[in-house]
């Protein structure tokens, strides 16, 4: 991660100030919301791949800066929005938006920084850029709602939570893979290449979220082990564990996640569970094999910086712990 940050270290300063430019507004409660969420330790792996693919795409003007800071907004106003959703108290080790300031300010200034992020893709004038962000948000709306379907059901298969995950989560990073493509004026074979990366990539990246709300420190995560579950949400993990445990086991598992308050010995039982049948493991694997595709993707371009800054992004996202 350090070569990557080295190698984009002045675009992501501009791309800070860009936030602050892009949060002016008469309301200054939307600034102060804005500037708390936004300097709250974000990984900017978004930004960082609108900036990677941009540069990979060989694209040579300024606006990709603008754009890096479009496609953060919209990953925040999500963000806002999913903490409402959850009754979330904790972001990134910190206190939510909506704990601080309630649900009503939480979800405001989330539309806010929406309608703003629309705003600036019009005035770029790019339609190919508008029609990708718009198609993406219209599918993490989509992605969010099929989690909340899905709350709290131990039915859920494999294959619809990787719906889920591809709607709620990599579309975001896919499309901003594919808008450095567009920016460079790529081959749709090279676009292409890019959004495959970027999804791959995102999947990945929730695979290992999920693996590590199971075994990671709340000093290091930002929230406590097995909190998805005390949500309501079933993923990979406990999805692999309850199609390897015995009936028994998972008739426990049912009765539990159906409780409206999740007691702390329940909740251990779930976690002991998935270690006991290697689900943070098997989740771990799958990211590798989608780590994996995503650097496969990028065969197609010439070995320089930005291509190995994607790649050694692509191994990051396994080796994180938080």
């Amino acid at each position: 991660m350090d070569f990557v940050l080295k190698l984009l270290n002045d675009d992501i300063r501009r791309v800070e100030a860009q936030f602050r430019d892009d949060l002016a507004s008469r309301v200054p409660l939307i600034r102060k919301v804005g500037e708390y969420v936004l300097s709250s330790g974000g990984k900017r792996v978004r930004p960082m791949i609108v900036l990677l693919s941009a540069r990979l795409a060989n694209y040579q003007g300024e606006s990709h800066i603008g754009l890096a800071s479009v496609v953060e907004f919209i990953h925040t106003a999500t963000l806002l929005h999913d903490d409402v959703v959850d009754n979330a108290v904790l972001r990134r080790g910190q206190d939510s938006v909506n704990s601080v300031w309630g649900n009503e300010a939480s979800v405001l200034v989330g539309d806010f920084l929406f309608a703003k992020s629309f705003s600036i893709m019009v005035r770029e004038g790019n339609l190919n850029i508008l029609k990708t962000l718009s198609d993406a948000t219209t599918q993490m709306a989509e992605g969010e709602v099929l989690q909340l379907i899905g709350t709290s059901d131990v039915d859920l298969d494999e294959q619809r939570y990787i719906e889920v995950v591809k709607n709620k989560t990599a579309v975001l990073l896919s499309a901003a893979s594919r808008c450095g493509a567009i920016l460079g004026d790529s081959p749709l074979a090279e676009e292409e290449a890019l959004a495959a990366y970027g999804m791959d990539l995102g999947i990945a990246f929730q695979l290992m979220d999920d693996a590590l709300d199971y075994v990671a420190d709340q000093s290091e995560f930002g929230k406590e082990c097995g909190h998805d579950l005390l949500e309501g949400k079933v993923t990979l993990p406990l999805i692999h564990a309850l199609r390897q445990c015995t009936a028994e086991e998972r008739a426990k598992v049912t009765a539990i996640v159906e409780q409206e308050v999740l007691p702390s010995e329940d909740l251990q039982y779930i976690v002991n569970l998935i270690h006991s049948y290697d689900g943070i493991d098997f989740t771990r694997e799958r990211a590798k094999v989608l780590v994996e595709s995503a650097k496969n993707h990028l065969s197609t371009f010439a070995e320089c910086p930005a291509k190995e800054a994607m790649n050694r992004l692509a191994d990051y996202v396994i080796s994180r712990n938080h």
